[in-house]
């Protein structure tokens, strides 16, 4: 009988952002022996540059939006202003608190060991990290997604801003040029235009927002442009940057017509995955696109796993954490599939909130699917009476036998209130459950109810 290769560790995670470190604290609870190895800042992206930091600031941006709003309920705002060192003191803070924002005690607690590099396959059981070689019996990739220079004209003569350097400035910038229009640029142009930066967001696409809604892109490109007055510029393509003073000379193309304008600062979002790590050498397949995995989120070498921005740069953090929830449970030998089209919501912390989940009338298109939907603006809800907001809405999406497939809501709150919709579809819950369910009086939840209503 052959006897068993002995290995430093049971597991090694590869990345501690939120994938890994699901699945690294996840595997150590149950008594294997663990190691985390990470390039940058312990915690990764979400709670040091990315999610804690920006919604901490959105945070404050929602305050002053709403303050300085509050003359019409009789509250004097007119001198109303704010100190941006401040604003970023509260963000470090809230970083700080965030528990394994850049803190290897928080995984040494665990029972973690943490190692601080580049990890680097040599063989298909072993990496090296700092000359420092290491052998695990299974390994998940989680090294996310870097930010990736633009392929652009004239991109070596200017300096560019990242969402990991953006928050870094002291100073808020006159004018932003945003590139793209995804739900993080969206959020991005609302915190800057809500402290007085002239914003222009570019997007290629016909509607901002391209991977949600029609209606959600149209009712917020609206609002934002004439309550911040934020430059939305769709059909358009970046062709040229340079320098011009302090700030930067942008070109862009709409369809056939060629403009510039000249800002302070341009934000650029597009991130490739982290695949330098030497997969050949573990016989792990990879793209562009990121590292090849299954349903399990295994790759071609089958004690290998991936997961996260590594297998597809756009992974939300919510996603993210259920990767690194399917592989600790597939290392501990109780399999799940990543599922298919899982009601994972997924959140854009504007002000109102925008929070989706499930399918939506672009997905039902592409599956030829027969469908039924209602939406309900919030103007017919009594909490739009009484908070004197009535911009948004909640649409449902069932099939034709009534169970639901989709929903978004556009409200302040969306993002709590989401989780109604996506347990309903999750348990395979028909419109008429939610529509016979009682909802509390005053909430924008009643909308939930009144879209259902008009399903059954």
């Amino acid at each position: 009988m052959a006897k068993k290769q002995k290995f430093d560790y049971d597991l090694i995670v590869i990345g501690s952002g939120a994938a890994g470190s699901t699945a690294a604290l996840t595997v150590a609870r149950a008594g294997k022996k663990v190691a985390l190895v990470e390039s940058g800042v312990f915690g990764g992206e979400s709670p040091n540059y990315g999610d804690v930091p920006t919604k901490a600031i959105l945070h404050v941006a929602a305050l002053y939006n709403d303050a300085r709003a509050g003359t019409r309920f009789g509250i004097r705002s007119n001198m109303l202003g704010y100190n941006f060192p401040t604003v970023l003191a509260w963000k470090e803070k809230a970083v700080k608190r965030s528990g394994n924002a850049n803190n290897r005690d928080y995984y040494k607690r665990a029972n973690i060991d943490t190692y601080d590099g580049a990890a680097h396959f040599l063989t298909p059981h072993e990496i090296t990290v700092n000359r420092k070689h290491l052998t695990a019996e299974q390994f998940f990739i989680a090294t996310g997604a870097d930010f990736t220079q633009p392929d652009v004209y004239g991109i070596e003569t200017i300096s560019y801003q990242t969402p990991r350097t953006i928050l870094e400035s002291k100073r808020i910038p006159r004018s932003l040029f945003i590139v793209g229009s995804d739900a993080e640029a969206i959020e991005y142009a609302q915190m800057f235009a809500a402290f007085g930066t002239k914003v222009y967001v570019s997007e290629r696409a016909a509607r901002i927002l391209p991977d949600y809604d029609s209606s959600v892109s149209e009712l917020l490109e609206q609002h934002l442009a004439n309550t911040q007055g934020v430059n939305f510029l769709t059909h358009t393509q970046l062709s040229s940057v340079e320098p011009k003073g302090l700030g930067v000379r942008v070109g862009f193309t709409r369809g056939e017509t060629t403009k510039s304008v000249q800002v302070d600062e341009i934000l650029f979002l597009d991130r490739s995955p982290v695949t330098d790590l030497g997969l050949e050498n573990a016989h792990v397949e990879y793209t562009q696109a990121g590292i090849d995995v299954d349903d399990h989120l295994r790759t071609s070498a089958q004690h290998i796993f991936a997961g996260g921005a590594a297998v597809n740069s756009t992974c939300s953090t919510q996603a993210a954490i259920l990767h690194g929830r399917v592989v600790a449970h597939s290392l501990l030998n109780k399999a799940i599939k990543v599922p298919d089209a899982a009601p994972i919501p997924r959140i854009v912390h504007t002000n109102p909130t925008i929070a989706s989940v499930g399918l939506t009338d672009d997905d039902c298109l592409k599956r030829d699917l027969s469908i039924n939907q209602a939406l309900v603006p919030l103007s017919q809800v009594a909490r739009a009476n009484t908070s004197d907001h009535s911009v948004g809405f909640v649409k449902l999406i069932a099939d034709k036998k009534g169970v639901l497939l989709g929903g978004t809501i556009v409200a302040p709150g969306a993002g709590e209130m989401i989780h109604e919709i996506a347990l309903a579809i999750n348990q395979n819950l028909t419109a008429r459950d939610l529509a016979t369910m009682p909802h509390a009086f005053l909430t924008w939840s009643e909308a939930i109810r009144s879209a259902a209503s008009k399903l059954v």
